[in-house]
C-alpha cells in the first residue's frame, strides 16, 4: 500500500472512530453544557493529546510486534476486527437510547487546565481507543514503516480527535445545536455503527 494512500486511509478509519459517540463525547458534551464552551474546548484538547499518544503507542507497538512476532498481524487483525464488529452492534443497537447528560447538576467551577487533564485521563483509561488504534494500524500500516510515520500518524490522530470534540464543544454550548444533536442522534449512531462493523468485517476477512 502506498504510504500516502495509507495515511489518508488511517486518517479517515480515525475519523469515523472519533465521530462515534462514547464516553468521551458524553464528558466534552457535559463540560460544554454545565460549565462553558472555554471548559468544553480545553477538555477536547485533552482528548486530542490522548489520540496522538496512542497513536504513538500504537506504530511503536505494532513496529516492535510486527517486526517480532509476522504472526500476531494476522491475529491482530482478527481479534481487532471481532472487536469492532462487537462495538458497531453496540453502536447500532443503542441508537434509541437517549444520550444521559446531566445538564441540572450544580457544577463547581473547575479550571481549564483541570478541564483539559479531565480530558486527556479520560481518552488515555477507556481500553477501546486502544484495541481500535491497534486495529486501524494494523489493518492499513504499509509493509515498510516510513520514519515520517512516526511524527505524521500521531499528529493526525490529535488533530482529528482534538478537532472533532472543539467542534462538538463549540456546538454543544450553543441550546439549538445541541437539541438538533439529539433529535437526529439515531440516525447519526447507525451510521456510525454500521461504519464500524464495516471496517470489523474487512479486519477479520483480510486476516484470515
Amino acid at each position: 500500500m502506498d504510504p500516502i494512500f495509507s495515511a489518508l486511509a488511517i486518517a479517515g478509519a480515525l475519523a469515523v472512530g472519533a465521530v462515534s459517540p462514547g464516553p468521551s463525547f458524553i464528558v466534552v458534551a457535559r463540560n460544554s453544557i454545565a460549565l462553558s464552551r472555554a471548559h468544553g474546548m480545553a477538555t477536547a484538547l485533552g482528548m486530542g493529546t490522548g489520540a496522538g499518544t496512542f497513536g504513538l503507542l500504537a506504530i511503536l507497538g505494532l513496529h516492535a510486534v510486527l517486526t517480532a512476532v509476522p504472526m500476531a498481524f494476522i491475529v491482530l487483525k482478527v481479534l481487532g476486527g471481532l472487536y469492532l464488529l462487537y462495538l458497531g452492534y453496540l453502536i447500532f443497537g443503542g441508537a434509541k437510547q437517549p444520550l444521559q447528560v446531566n445538564t441540572g447538576e450544580d457544577v463547581a467551577m473547575m479550571s481549564l487546565s483541570r478541564a483539559y487533564f479531565t480530558g486527556l485521563f479520560t481518552q488515555l483509561s477507556n481500553p477501546k481507543t486502544a484495541i481500535v488504534f491497534a486495529s486501524v494500524f494494523s489493518a492499513l500500516l504499509p509493509p515498510t514503516i516510513p520514519g515520517w510515520f512516526y511524527v505524521a500518524l500521531p499528529l493526525i490522530a490529535a488533530v482529528i480527535d482534538g478537532g472533532w470534540y472543539l467542534l462538538v464543544a463549540y456546538l454543544l454550548s450553543g441550546e439549538k445545536p445541541r437539541q438538533a444533536y439529539l433529535k437526529f442522534k439515531t440516525g447519526i449512531d447507525r451510521t456510525a455503527g454500521g461504519v464500524m462493523a464495516l471496517l470489523g468485517i474487512k479486519l477479520v476477512t483480510s486476516g484470515l
